[in-house]
């Protein structure tokens, strides 16, 4: 099985990061890796040239880490796009504190919102549905959120409820950027 066919989290890709010298978390560049797929699409080129821009590299190291970096393109494209609707940001999982998670998110969410910053202008913003502005509007003030935080239930509760607002977020700009996809019920309309 090649590392195409995997499913990556959040340590492969920080440890790719690693092999390159970099100790910077990859949840600031997905959540602009999630904007840019539902704003603009971006190439497996781009990305490639994104995260190696980020990383201060000419370009990978080794194959298997432009393969790795491009299966997260990959990965992030199919489950934004499928009908089970399982998109999920790539953050810090449990065997971090919460205090981390807590930091994976507010990076995750400031990366989303720099792209959105850039990319939506009024035009485009007056065309998205109220559920979808007030999504965003609701995202932007998660880059605020505090990371110092203890770990306990109640901490985990909150910061789960806070992710999965984030992974709706962005689903629901994914969606309504991509009608049809991902098709999640199928409709006997006519085709024009």
């Amino acid at each position: 099985m090649s590392l195409i066919d995997e499913r990556q989290d959040f340590s492969d890709v920080a440890d790719v990061f690693l092999l390159h010298g970099s100790m910077q978390s990859p949840a600031f560049l997905d959540g602009r890796l999630c904007a840019l797929l539902a704003l603009r699409d971006i190439s497996a080129e781009a990305w490639l040239e994104e995260v190696c821009l980020s990383l201060g590299v000419e370009q990978p190291r080794d194959p298997a880490s432009a393969e790795r970096i491009l299966g997260w393109r990959r990965q992030t494209l199919e489950a934004l796009s499928a009908s089970d609707m399982n998109y999920a940001p790539l953050l810090p999982d449990e065997l971090f504190s919460l205090g981390e998670q807590a930091q994976g998110l507010k990076e995750w969410v400031l990366g989303f919102m720099e792209v959105v910053e850039e990319a939506v202008d009024d035009t485009l913003r007056e065309r998205w549905s109220p559920t979808l502005q007030e999504a965003i509007d609701d995202l932007a003030s998660l880059g605020q959120i505090e990371t110092n935080i203890d770990d306990n239930s109640e901490n985990e509760n909150d910061l789960f409820a806070l992710t999965e607002h984030a992974r709706m977020a962005a689903m629901l700009l994914y969606t309504e950027q991509h009608p049809g996809l991902p098709q999640v019920e199928q409709t006997d309309a006519p085709v024009h």
